[in-house]
């Protein structure tokens, strides 16, 4: 893997039989997937989308758009796939992994075994906040979310000011993000959510099912917007529950 690559892999499998890319959050980086990489079983391996601008990639500038993202982690994705592989993405990273999700070729049927959304609205849902880019305005929206991370950020300000641009740069992405109106999906869709999430209420993942021909899956789990600091297994049980329908066991 080069140093250009914006995936990381924690912890290599190469006998796995489905892989899973994973896209964080706004502000986050490729290592908020760590523990999860290490928690799901043998048979499937994780990879992480490192978002420019932040960890390794701190010097890479930000793209322009949520697509241009999208389109960068495409191009960096084997395709075709060499064996079953899905897409997680949680709140921001639902929206990249879905747009990348339609850059993918063929359509029909489609390369993905399965789209996974976390924490966040459908789509044409979405409309700006309106909120601003300001150091106060950043940190009451992450006070809002909440999360082990917005907690660290809150209690280390040397860390704050290293995490600030990454933040602002992010959440001007996707507040500048407008859906355009395409073909469905033809993979399973799966959105996830936290049943205290106040930002992403249960109710408001019900649209998804518009965004794949066969509908949309929906899991809401104990927590917030961050569901997954409080317990990782509840989420491992709804991927490997979807992905193990491809593959059970080590190839």
């Amino acid at each position: 893997m080069t140093p250009a690559s914006p995936l990381r892999c924690f912890l290599p499998r190469p006998n796995a039989s489905v892989r899973l890319y994973c896209f964080p959050h706004a502000g986050g980086a490729a290592s908020a997937f760590h523990g999860l990489a290490h928690r799901l079983p043998e048979w499937v391996e994780l990879r992480a989308v490192q978002y420019p601008g932040r960890q390794d990639r701190y010097a890479d500038p930000l793209p322009e758009s949520v697509g241009a993202l999208a389109e960068q982690v495409v191009r960096a994705v084997e395709t075709p796939f060499d064996r079953p592989t899905a897409f997680f993405g949680h709140s921001m990273g639902a929206v990249v992994a879905f747009e990348a999700a339609r850059r993918l070729r063929p359509r029909f049927p489609s390369p993905l075994a399965a789209l996974f959304v976390s924490a966040c609205k459908a789509p044409a849902e979405r409309v700006p906040r309106g909120i601003g880019f300001g150091e106060d305005e950043v940190r009451a929206y992450l006070r809002d979310l909440g999360g082990e991370g917005a907690r660290a950020l809150e209690a280390d300000e040397e860390l704050w000011r290293l995490a600030y641009p990454v933040l602002s740069g992010d959440l001007r992405l996707i507040e500048r993000y407008r859906y355009a109106a395409g073909a469905p999906l033809t993979c399973p869709l799966v959105a996830i959510g936290g049943e205290d999430d106040a930002s992403v209420p249960p109710g408001d993942l019900a649209p998804w099912r518009d965004y794949a021909v066969g509908g949309a899956e929906r899991h809401t789990l104990k927590g917030g917007h961050f569901y997954f600091d409080e317990a990782l297994d509840p989420l491992v049980a709804v991927l490997t529950g979807t992905l193990g329908q491809h593959a059970r066991q080590p190839r």
